[in-house]
Protein backbone atom coordinates (compact mmCIF):
# COMPACT_ATOMS: atom_id res chain seq x y z
CA UNK A 1 0.00 0.00 0.00
CA UNK A 2 1.56 3.56 -0.59
CA UNK A 3 2.07 5.65 2.02
CA UNK A 4 0.28 8.92 2.39
CA UNK A 5 2.51 11.91 2.34
CA UNK A 6 4.06 13.58 5.07
CA UNK A 7 3.86 17.10 5.67
CA UNK A 8 7.22 17.94 4.98
CA UNK A 9 7.84 15.71 2.00
CA UNK A 10 4.19 17.21 0.83
CA UNK A 11 5.89 21.02 0.85
CA UNK A 12 9.19 20.09 -0.44
CA UNK A 13 7.25 18.45 -3.66
CA UNK A 14 4.99 21.75 -4.06
CA UNK A 15 8.05 24.22 -3.45
CA UNK A 16 9.85 21.51 -6.20
CA UNK A 17 6.80 22.30 -8.79
CA UNK A 18 6.38 25.32 -8.31
CA UNK A 19 10.17 25.79 -8.72
CA UNK A 20 9.94 24.11 -12.59
CA UNK A 21 7.38 26.74 -13.33
CA UNK A 22 9.05 29.47 -12.33
CA UNK A 23 11.25 28.50 -14.94
CA UNK A 24 9.01 27.56 -17.34
CA UNK A 25 8.90 23.97 -17.19
CA UNK A 26 4.93 22.60 -16.64
CA UNK A 27 5.65 18.84 -17.85
CA UNK A 28 6.63 16.91 -15.11
CA UNK A 29 5.12 13.18 -15.45
CA UNK A 30 5.28 10.82 -11.81
CA UNK A 31 6.39 7.42 -12.26
CA UNK A 32 4.40 4.66 -10.83
CA UNK A 33 6.45 3.20 -7.71
CA UNK A 34 5.58 0.81 -4.92
CA UNK A 35 5.56 3.85 -2.42
CA UNK A 36 5.06 7.35 -2.53
CA UNK A 37 8.24 8.45 -0.97
CA UNK A 38 11.38 7.62 -3.22
CA UNK A 39 14.16 5.18 -1.68
CA UNK A 40 17.42 7.54 -2.12
CA UNK A 41 18.59 5.71 -5.50
CA UNK A 42 15.46 6.87 -6.65
CA UNK A 43 15.45 10.55 -5.88
CA UNK A 44 18.85 10.37 -7.09
CA UNK A 45 17.62 9.09 -10.84
CA UNK A 46 14.64 12.14 -10.43
CA UNK A 47 17.22 14.25 -9.42
CA UNK A 48 19.69 13.44 -12.77
CA UNK A 49 16.66 13.45 -15.21
CA UNK A 50 15.13 16.66 -13.90
CA UNK A 51 18.91 17.82 -14.30
CA UNK A 52 18.87 16.62 -17.88
CA UNK A 53 15.83 18.34 -18.23
CA UNK A 54 16.58 21.66 -17.34
CA UNK A 55 20.42 21.48 -19.14
CA UNK A 56 18.64 20.75 -22.26
CA UNK A 57 16.54 24.25 -21.82
CA UNK A 58 19.94 25.85 -21.17
CA UNK A 59 19.41 26.55 -17.45
CA UNK A 60 21.61 24.78 -15.45
CA UNK A 61 19.91 22.81 -12.59
CA UNK A 62 21.48 22.36 -9.08
CA UNK A 63 18.92 21.15 -6.18
CA UNK A 64 18.54 23.19 -3.06
CA UNK A 65 16.00 21.27 -1.11
CA UNK A 66 15.95 17.26 -1.34
CA UNK A 67 12.84 15.53 -2.22
CA UNK A 68 12.26 14.05 1.37
CA UNK A 69 12.26 17.14 3.10
CA UNK A 70 12.66 21.23 3.28
CA UNK A 71 15.41 23.35 4.48
CA UNK A 72 13.91 24.60 7.51
CA UNK A 73 16.89 27.28 8.03
CA UNK A 74 16.25 30.19 6.01
CA UNK A 75 19.70 31.30 6.04
CA UNK A 76 20.95 28.43 4.86
CA UNK A 77 18.00 28.42 2.32
CA UNK A 78 18.96 31.86 1.55
CA UNK A 79 22.76 30.36 0.56
CA UNK A 80 21.96 27.26 -1.33
CA UNK A 81 20.20 29.80 -3.50
CA UNK A 82 23.05 31.90 -3.81
CA UNK A 83 25.35 28.62 -4.76
CA UNK A 84 22.85 27.59 -7.29
CA UNK A 85 23.23 31.04 -8.50
CA UNK A 86 26.81 30.70 -8.56
CA UNK A 87 29.00 32.64 -11.33
CA UNK A 88 25.49 33.42 -13.38
CA UNK A 89 25.92 32.75 -17.22
CA UNK A 90 22.57 32.37 -17.85
CA UNK A 91 21.71 35.76 -19.75
CA UNK A 92 23.88 38.27 -21.83
CA UNK A 93 24.57 40.44 -18.22
CA UNK A 94 27.24 38.41 -18.12
CA UNK A 95 29.23 39.61 -21.06
CA UNK A 96 28.46 43.22 -20.22
CA UNK A 97 30.60 44.34 -18.10
CA UNK A 98 28.81 43.54 -14.56
CA UNK A 99 31.82 42.95 -11.97
CA UNK A 100 30.20 41.13 -9.48
CA UNK A 101 26.42 39.06 -8.84
CA UNK A 102 24.40 41.09 -6.76
CA UNK A 103 22.29 38.71 -4.71
CA UNK A 104 20.37 40.60 -1.49
CA UNK A 105 21.32 41.85 1.66
CA UNK A 106 19.01 41.96 5.09
CA UNK A 107 17.26 39.98 7.57
CA UNK A 108 16.56 36.19 6.84
CA UNK A 109 13.05 36.46 8.10
CA UNK A 110 12.33 39.38 7.74
CA UNK A 111 8.19 40.67 7.87
CA UNK A 112 9.28 43.36 4.78
CA UNK A 113 10.97 43.22 2.05
CA UNK A 114 12.23 45.20 -1.07
CA UNK A 115 12.38 44.59 -4.63
CA UNK A 116 14.19 47.00 -7.00
CA UNK A 117 15.01 46.65 -11.14
CA UNK A 118 18.50 45.75 -10.63
CA UNK A 119 22.05 46.86 -9.56
CA UNK A 120 23.74 50.03 -10.18
CA UNK A 121 27.38 50.95 -10.77
CA UNK A 122 27.73 51.53 -7.00
CA UNK A 123 26.28 47.91 -6.51
CA UNK A 124 28.17 46.34 -8.21
CA UNK A 125 31.16 47.48 -7.05
CA UNK A 126 30.36 46.70 -3.64
CA UNK A 127 28.09 43.57 -4.50
CA UNK A 128 25.20 44.82 -2.59
CA UNK A 129 21.88 46.43 -3.35
CA UNK A 130 20.93 49.54 -2.58
CA UNK A 131 23.98 51.13 -1.40
CA UNK A 132 24.51 54.38 -3.92
CA UNK A 133 21.97 57.44 -4.33
CA UNK A 134 19.07 55.97 -4.70
CA UNK A 135 19.77 53.27 -1.66
CA UNK A 136 20.84 56.16 1.06
CA UNK A 137 17.13 57.49 0.33
CA UNK A 138 15.53 53.93 0.52
CA UNK A 139 17.53 54.06 4.00
CA UNK A 140 15.39 57.11 4.78
CA UNK A 141 12.49 56.05 3.70
CA UNK A 142 12.97 52.87 6.13
CA UNK A 143 14.03 54.48 8.74
CA UNK A 144 10.77 56.61 8.56
CA UNK A 145 8.91 53.96 8.90
CA UNK A 146 10.66 53.40 11.97
CA UNK A 147 12.71 50.47 10.77
CA UNK A 148 16.37 49.60 10.58
CA UNK A 149 17.78 48.46 6.94
CA UNK A 150 18.70 44.90 8.91
CA UNK A 151 15.37 45.01 9.46
CA UNK A 152 14.09 44.29 6.21
CA UNK A 153 15.56 42.00 3.21
CA UNK A 154 16.40 43.91 -0.43
CA UNK A 155 16.86 42.39 -3.38
CA UNK A 156 16.23 43.05 -7.39
CA UNK A 157 14.88 41.22 -10.21
CA UNK A 158 17.98 40.88 -11.98
CA UNK A 159 21.68 40.30 -10.10
CA UNK A 160 23.42 41.95 -12.52
CA UNK A 161 23.77 45.72 -13.39
CA UNK A 162 23.13 46.39 -16.34
CA UNK A 163 25.20 48.26 -18.78
CA UNK A 164 25.07 51.95 -18.01
CA UNK A 165 22.95 51.41 -15.85
CA UNK A 166 20.01 50.59 -18.79
CA UNK A 167 16.42 49.38 -17.79
CA UNK A 168 16.71 45.31 -17.58
CA UNK A 169 15.16 43.86 -20.54
CA UNK A 170 12.27 41.31 -20.51
CA UNK A 171 14.36 38.36 -21.02
CA UNK A 172 16.83 39.30 -18.55
CA UNK A 173 14.07 39.47 -16.22
CA UNK A 174 12.84 36.24 -17.32
CA UNK A 175 16.15 34.89 -16.58
CA UNK A 176 16.97 35.86 -13.63
CA UNK A 177 13.34 36.14 -11.57
CA UNK A 178 13.24 32.85 -10.51
CA UNK A 179 16.03 33.37 -8.13
CA UNK A 180 14.21 36.50 -6.52
CA UNK A 181 11.00 33.76 -6.15
CA UNK A 182 13.02 31.70 -3.84
CA UNK A 183 14.31 34.52 -2.43
CA UNK A 184 10.42 35.63 -1.45
CA UNK A 185 9.33 31.92 -0.55
CA UNK A 186 12.00 31.27 2.07
CA UNK A 187 11.85 34.52 3.83
CA UNK A 188 8.26 34.79 3.52
CA UNK A 189 7.73 38.25 4.16
CA UNK A 190 4.34 39.12 5.10
CA UNK A 191 4.21 42.21 2.90
CA UNK A 192 6.46 43.43 -0.67
CA UNK A 193 7.52 46.49 -1.91
CA UNK A 194 7.62 46.82 -5.45
CA UNK A 195 9.94 49.09 -6.25
CA UNK A 196 9.06 51.17 -9.75
CA UNK A 197 7.71 49.91 -13.13
CA UNK A 198 9.99 47.06 -13.44
CA UNK A 199 10.16 45.23 -10.61
CA UNK A 200 6.13 45.86 -10.31
CA UNK A 201 5.93 44.02 -13.82
CA UNK A 202 7.80 41.86 -13.53
CA UNK A 203 6.81 40.93 -9.92
CA UNK A 204 2.85 40.47 -11.19
CA UNK A 205 3.23 39.61 -14.67
CA UNK A 206 0.98 42.78 -15.47
CA UNK A 207 1.91 45.06 -18.32
CA UNK A 208 0.71 48.44 -16.74
CA UNK A 209 1.07 51.44 -15.65
CA UNK A 210 2.17 52.65 -11.96
CA UNK A 211 -0.54 54.98 -11.71
CA UNK A 212 -3.05 51.81 -12.03
CA UNK A 213 -0.60 49.44 -9.95
CA UNK A 214 -0.20 52.18 -6.75
CA UNK A 215 -3.19 52.25 -4.50
CA UNK A 216 -3.93 48.78 -3.77
CA UNK A 217 -3.02 45.14 -2.40
CA UNK A 218 -2.13 42.37 -4.54
CA UNK A 219 -2.41 38.93 -3.26
CA UNK A 220 1.38 37.32 -4.69
CA UNK A 221 2.75 34.49 -3.27
CA UNK A 222 1.22 33.91 -0.09
CA UNK A 223 1.94 37.19 0.97
CA UNK A 224 0.67 40.98 0.50
CA UNK A 225 2.37 43.30 -2.13
CA UNK A 226 2.67 46.81 -2.64
CA UNK A 227 3.79 49.37 -5.35
CA UNK A 228 5.37 52.63 -4.83
CA UNK A 229 8.01 54.67 -7.29
CA UNK A 230 11.73 53.44 -7.33
CA UNK A 231 14.16 56.22 -5.04
CA UNK A 232 16.30 56.70 -7.93
CA UNK A 233 12.90 57.65 -10.08
CA UNK A 234 11.87 59.80 -6.71
CA UNK A 235 15.94 61.60 -6.66
CA UNK A 236 14.46 62.67 -10.49
CA UNK A 237 11.26 63.93 -8.94
CA UNK A 238 11.43 65.02 -5.21
CA UNK A 239 7.62 66.07 -5.81
CA UNK A 240 6.27 62.54 -5.56
CA UNK A 241 8.25 61.81 -2.66
CA UNK A 242 4.66 62.57 -0.63
CA UNK A 243 2.97 59.79 -2.82
CA UNK A 244 5.70 57.21 -1.92
CA UNK A 245 5.36 58.02 1.52
CA UNK A 246 1.60 57.65 1.43
CA UNK A 247 2.19 54.22 -0.14
CA UNK A 248 4.51 53.38 2.56
CA UNK A 249 2.01 54.35 5.25
CA UNK A 250 -0.05 51.67 4.21
CA UNK A 251 2.14 49.35 4.05
CA UNK A 252 2.89 49.86 8.05
CA UNK A 253 -1.09 50.16 8.82
CA UNK A 254 -0.84 46.22 7.46
CA UNK A 255 2.17 45.56 9.33
CA UNK A 256 0.77 46.66 12.61
CA UNK A 257 3.48 49.68 12.58
CA UNK A 258 2.49 53.09 14.60
CA UNK A 259 2.41 55.84 11.33
CA UNK A 260 3.40 59.15 13.02
CA UNK A 261 0.40 61.36 13.01
CA UNK A 262 2.54 64.28 10.81
CA UNK A 263 4.78 63.57 8.15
Amino acid sequence: MPRALGPKTLRALTDRVQYYRDLGIYDLYRREVDTVEPTPEQMAQIEQDMAHDMENKGAPFKPSVGLSGVVEDPVTALRLIREDLGDCTRCRLHQQGRKQIVFGVGNPEADLMFVGEGPGADEDEQGEPFVGRAGQLLNKMIEAMDLKREDVYIANVVKCRPPGNRTPERDECDTCSPFLYRQIDVIKPKAIVALGAVAAKTLLGLNDTMANMRGQWFDYRGTKLRVTYHPAYLLRDPRQKGEAWKDLQEVMKYLGLEVPKKS
